[in-house]
This record gives structure tokens, C-alpha cells and sequence, in this order.
């Protein structure tokens, strides 16, 4: 495959902060240490130096994702491992998936794709691409017997190997606002900062009791939330901050972490707060007065609801600061 030597294009970066509240209890695992008798089945995931719970930037961008890739109605293209599918950009151009033999699902390459160009997408392998899309791209190999078809109505070729599509989106893990950390130390439940939820399967026929004993981030607790957005291309910055907030809008009305069917994980977002800083003051940087600072901020948003609602002020902000043609 021919290697591209034109470096991605970088105008900026876009940074959203919230403060994320636990509505319910909320359970994002770790890996426990011990299997102790009455110990607990499934610990929460900590932070290795304050021993407080997190919430991991993985688990928000993955929930997140999903509820972006069922919006957006994607086909499900790329096996998961263990009987799970998802979706994902084979290439950058359009192309076509072969779940199994003779069966294809056409998907969107990553440089258009809303999910591929937020969440990155990794190059498939043998996938099928139109020949003059190929031949365009530098994938057909003219001395290469590479298999040809026709899929849905379009000349194809085989290619062994797709090209990778770096995620705009970055998220960070979210940790405990110093109040709510305080507060948390006064739980007094024989967990440190949590509390025990103790639950009984039954089963449907015998009738017995399988108990288990679940630790869980609690109501209440207050958490940093912060997103990086990369500007690459001004034509599709309000289209993704667009679906970006869709998608927080649904999480409130979902849930995060496990056992959402059961009560537990309703989050809310509150005090939106953007800021941009565009390449041009990343250089300045170094010339700004001591005191002052190079971004750029939008009054503060209080919730999901007023983003939506106030949309339009969002993309007038960032219309006004990115470059003109």
C-alpha cells in the first residue's frame, strides 16, 4: 500500500468541560484483588494513588459511541469477538464490508463518516473498494491479481488492507470535584468513598437465591468531565459538536456503567463551559503577557437541555473563530 506523506491538518483545538453528576448509584468495574469470602463480586475501578473512584474517559467515549452508532443507524460490519458486532470505517473512501462469503454491507469511509472521524477508525482487512475509487487512491496495484466483483451495481476489487483514521475526539478520565471527595470520605458504609449494593438472582425454577454483593459509586457524587475536540475541517466542526451533544443528551436519558437496566448509572450534565484555542495562539503562546490567557471562552451553558436549545450560539462561536476561506 502507497504511504501518504501529507501530514493531517491541525486548526485547533476545541475544549468542553462539565460537571458530571451520579443521579443513581453508578458501577464502572476494576479488577478486584482478592475473591474473599463476603467480599464483594464486583469492586469499582480507583484511581492507584487516592484510592478514590473514577470514571474511566474509555468507558464514556465507548457509551457514547454506541449511542452515536444507533442515531446515526450504522450497519454492523466488523466482528467484536465473543458473538458481538459493532461498526467501523474499513478505509478512508467508501467501500464495502464481506461479513462472510458473498455477503457484503457497504460503509462510509472514515474521512466523511460522522463515528469514524470523532471515535477514529482502524483499516479493515479484505475489504472491496470500487476500481476508480482504487485507482484514485493509489490501492490498485496494476500488477497485482487482486479479485474483482460487482457489488451492488459497482466494479470492485478486493484490498487486503485498509488505512487508519486517528479519533478527533478525546476524553479524559473524569475524577471526584474536590467537594464531593470530601463528602464521600464521610460515607460510612465499610467502603472507602462507596457503598455496598446487595443483590439476590433467582432462579426461575428452583426458586434459589444467588446473592451478590456489587460496590457502587453513590448518588449524588460529582465528577469532572472534560472533552478535546481537534478542528481538521471547518466544514464538518458543527456537524460533530452537533452529534457530540445528541449524544450527551441521550446519555442523561441512558445510563452509564453497568446494570442500567436495574437502576444503576443516570448521569447529568451541568455548567457547560467551551473554549478554543486556534494553531495561530498555540504559537503565541510563548509571547503572552504572565496573567492573560490565549483562549477563547462561550458564556457558560447550564445543561443538556439549554445546549440543544441554544445550538445556533454554539456554531455562531465557532464560526466566528475558525479561519475564513
Amino acid at each position: 500500500m502507497p504511504v501518504s506523506y501529507a501530514q493531517k491538518p491541525l486548526l485547533g483545538k476545541l475544549t468542553l468541560t462539565s460537571q458530571l453528576s451520579a443521579e443513581t448509584g453508578l458501577h464502572i468495574g476494576g479488577g478486584g484483588e482478592n475473591l474473599d469470602i463476603g467480599g464483594l463480586d464486583k469492586p469499582v475501578i480507583r484511581d492507584p494513588l487516592t484510592k478514590y473512584p473514577y470514571l474511566p474517559g474509555s468507558s464514556i467515549k465507548g457509551k457514547l459511541r454506541s449511542i452515536l452508532e444507533r442515531l446515526l443507524n450504522k450497519p454492523l460490519n466488523r466482528s467484536g469477538g465473543s458473538g458481538t458486532w459493532r461498526y467501523e470505517s474499513d478505509d478512508l473512501k467508501d467501500g464495502f464490508t464481506e461479513v462472510e462469503a458473498g455477503r457484503f454491507i457497504a460503509y462510509e469511509g472514515a474521512n466523511t463518516c460522522q463515528i469514524s472521524r470523532l471515535f477514529g477508525s482502524t483499516g479493515g482487512s479484505k475489504f472491496w473498494m470500487p476500481i476508480e475509487t482504487a485507482r484514485e487512491e493509489g490501492l490498485y496495484e496494476e500488477n497485482k491479481d487482486n479479485p474483482t466483483s460487482t457489488i451492488q451495481n459497482q466494479n470492485c476489487i478486493k484490498i487486503n488492507r485498509g488505512r487508519n483514521a486517528p479519533a478527533r475526539l478525546i476524553i479524559r478520565d473524569c475524577h471526584l470535584v474536590p467537594e464531593s471527595a470530601e463528602k464521600l470520605k464521610q460515607v460510612d458504609t465499610g467502603l472507602y468513598m462507596t457503598e455496598w449494593k446487595f443483590e439476590n438472582g433467582i432462579d426461575r425454577v428452583t426458586a434459589a437465591a444467588n446473592p451478590r454483593q456489587l460496590e457502587r459509586v453513590p448518588a449524588g457524587s460529582k465528577f469532572q468531565f472534560e472533552l478535546v475536540y481537534t478542528v481538521e475541517n471547518k466544514n464538518q466542526v458543527i456537524e460533530d459538536l452537533q452529534n457530540i451533544a445528541i449524544a450527551l443528551a441521550i446519555l442523561e436519558d441512558d445510563a452509564l456503567g453497568g446494570h442500567g437496566s436495574r437502576g444503576y448509572g443516570k448521569v447529568r450534565f451541568q455548567n457547560f463551559q467551551f473554549s478554543y484555542r486556534s494553531l495561530a495562539q498555540y504559537r503565541q503562546m510563548t509571547s503572552t503577557p504572565p496573567g492573560t490567557s490565549a483562549l477563547q471562552p462561550l458564556e457558560t451553558i447550564p445543561n443538556t437541555q439549554a445546549l440543544l436549545d441554544n445550538f445556533g450560539s454554539l456554531s455562531e462561536y465557532v464560526n466566528r473563530l475558525l479561519p475564513g476561506d
